[in-house]
């Protein structure tokens, strides 16, 4: 567990307050309610805001409605705190639809039966998982976020640890057979090995990315890099490290976003709007903005806690409440996790989020049992 600021809802204030502004003609009603009225009315389960958060690759990336990511916040403001709880987009859900039940593929499937429906699916599914009721969703497009960082000038990121990444995918390359006929490629798929194995077969679909330690100068393309990355070598190549470099592009964006360079500028703020509106797909209603703005205010100083429901490291005595599945036809022959205690069972995953939400600091045992209390 690690405790990290209140990024989150910046971002999401950020987001908000860029769209609202443009697209408004006129913004002195709403100035009016920001400044003087001071009640906070947005949907609450047991007086707590849970949004469910999504990043996808959109564009041309393979399955670009598929989530790469999937973030529970639970924001408290009568203890003004914030908890994050990060799904792994492998966690298999026997619920879904289709021969794919991973849980990143259920907003590609609500968008596929209707347009609008990937956020009411993806929160029903991470509500199940979770055992908390998600009041809003937001999604957003990386590919509208590279173009985001790209009009504000690039970022500044200091990075921690010096990492390489050879397996990073190529957009637009998903489909390349690297030199493969079509029939030594069907070959290839038929093999109980085929998923672990796909990187080795098809190289010309990765590249090797690196970063030096220090202070980085980033356009949008790399940023996206850093933060995606999911293989790289030593100590970056965790789940809290990957979270923790999106929580520098976040406070980097941010900072340059609410500049005086950016503020005011029409072009690049109308610019801005142009593609967040694109960008970003959300239930928030416009007459809510204001609300989750005061929130914001109201929150600055937010404890947040932050954890990742995964698989653990058991060399380090920190037990995951997660387990790879056995590479078999009970899961079309892919990689996936599944919960400890069995799959489809969410038992365990129910009392541990209810735990962080309500106390924080909770342990997972050794051995399936209730979560308690650091």
């Amino acid at each position: 567990m690690r405790k990290v600021k209140p990024l989150i809802i910046i971002g999401i204030v950020v987001a908000i307050l860029a769209i609202f502004v443009v697209k408004t003609a006129n913004v002195y009603p709403f100035l009016f309610q920001l400044i003087f009225n001071r009640n906070i009315s947005l949907k609450q389960t047991d007086s707590k805001i849970n949004i469910l958060l999504l990043g996808i690759g959109g564009g041309s990336h393979e399955g670009p409605n598929l989530t790469d990511t999937v973030i529970l916040a639970n924001i408290d403001p009568k203890k003004n705190k914030v908890t994050m709880v990060s799904f792994p987009r492998d966690l298999w859900v026997p619920d879904l639809t289709g021969n794919v039940k991973k849980i990143n593929q259920a907003y590609a499937d609500g968008e596929a039966i209707k347009k609008g429906g990937g956020l009411a699916l993806a929160k029903a599914v991470v509500s199940k998982v979770s055992g908390q009721e998600i009041d809003y969703g937001l999604r957003i497009d990386f590919s509208g976020f590279i173009k985001a960082v790209d009009i504000v000038g690039g970022l500044d990121i200091n990075v921690e640890n010096v990492f390489d990444d050879y397996k990073y995918p190529i957009s637009g390359k998903e489909d390349d057979p690297c030199g493969n006929s079509d029939e030594d490629i069907k070959a290839f798929v038929a093999t109980a090995s085929a998923e672990i194995d796909f990187q080795d077969k098809f190289p010309c679909r990765y590249k090797h990315i690196h970063f030096d330690k220090g202070l980085v100068h980033m356009d949008g393309e790399t940023a996206l890099e850093f933060v995606r990355s999911r293989h790289a070598l030593g100590v970056e190549g965790g789940d809290f490290a990957r979270s923790k470099r999106q929580e520098k592009v976040i406070q980097a964006f941010k900072n340059k976003v609410i500049s005086a360079q950016t503020l005011v500028n029409p072009t690049k703020l109308i610019s801005l709007y142009n593609v967040l509106a694109g960008s970003i797909d959300t239930d928030i209603k416009q007459d809510e903005f204001d609300d989750f703005i005061r929130l914001a205010t109201k929150m600055g100083g937010a404890k947040v806690e932050s954890t990742v429901i995964d698989i653990g490291n058991p060399a380090i005595e920190k037990y995951g409440l997660l387990e790879e599945a056995p590479i078999s036809d009970d899961y079309h022959g892919l990689s996936v996790l599944i919960p400890r205690v069995g799959n489809g069972n969410f038992s365990e995953i129910k009392e541990y989020v209810s735990c962080e939400i309500t106390k924080d600091n909770c342990i997972v045992s050794k051995s399936p049992q209730t979560a308690s209390k650091n």
